[in-house]
């Protein structure tokens, strides 16, 4: 990953958070083993659904233009 890729990331990582921060009870979040479960629900739930359609569709668009050419 370039070092310009890893400084987009965190950008988008950062905004990301604060998303779920903001929609997450602060009443789970007041211990590391909270804060923990509330990451891994909120990431499963949200983020790595959107993760794995993106990386499907792009896949789906790159067999489309091998079987193109």
């Amino acid at each position: 990953m370039t070092p310009e890729d890893k400084e987009l990331l965190d950008t988008h990582v950062k905004a990301i958070a604060k998303i779920l921060y903001k929609n997450t009870p602060s009443e789970k979040i007041e211990t590391f083993e909270g804060i923990e479960t509330a990451v891994r629900d909120q990431v499963l739930e949200h983020v790595s659904p959107k993760i794995a359609v993106f990386l499907s569709e792009t896949r789906l668009e790159q067999q489309r233009g091998k079987h193109e050419q």
